[in-house]
């Protein structure tokens, strides 16, 4: 028998502008800059026999949405638990929003993209 692990993703887009407080002085992430962030999502966990999903993108939309509506257009540093927001914690505090809230499934990791070339991932353990 073939032993399978089913993993699925979805990514979200959202635009806000942030500093660093702690980079040292004159570095250019310390200047109050934005960011078009891309945060991607992946859950895992048994594929329903019935429906022949893990989870329906929708219902993943629905539960990850409300977080990044808190995100976009809006200054990072002002969110509670975003006061220092590298690329890191941001991935961090979306993992604590995002993993309470799945049922039937497991959230694997959240990865954090403030540029095309520069992401983070937090995996979840």
């Amino acid at each position: 028998m073939i032993k399978c692990r089913t993993e699925i993703s979805k990514e979200f887009r959202f635009e806000s502008a942030h500093r660093l407080p702690f980079v040292p002085e004159g570095h250019k992430c310390g200047r109050i800059h934005g960011h078009s962030f891309t945060a991607r999502v992946t859950i895992t966990g048994p594929v329903d026999e019935k429906l022949g999903w893990l989870m329906d993108y929708a219902d993943l939309k629905q539960i990850v949405e409300p977080f990044i509506g808190m995100l976009d257009h809006n200054y990072l540093n002002d969110i509670k638990g975003l006061e220092n927001p590298t690329s890191e914690n941001l991935a961090m505090w979306l993992v604590h929003q995002i993993h309470p809230l799945l049922k039937g499934a497991k959230l694997k990791s959240v990865s954090v993209s403030e540029t095309c070339e520069s992401s983070c991932t937090v995996h979840v353990e």
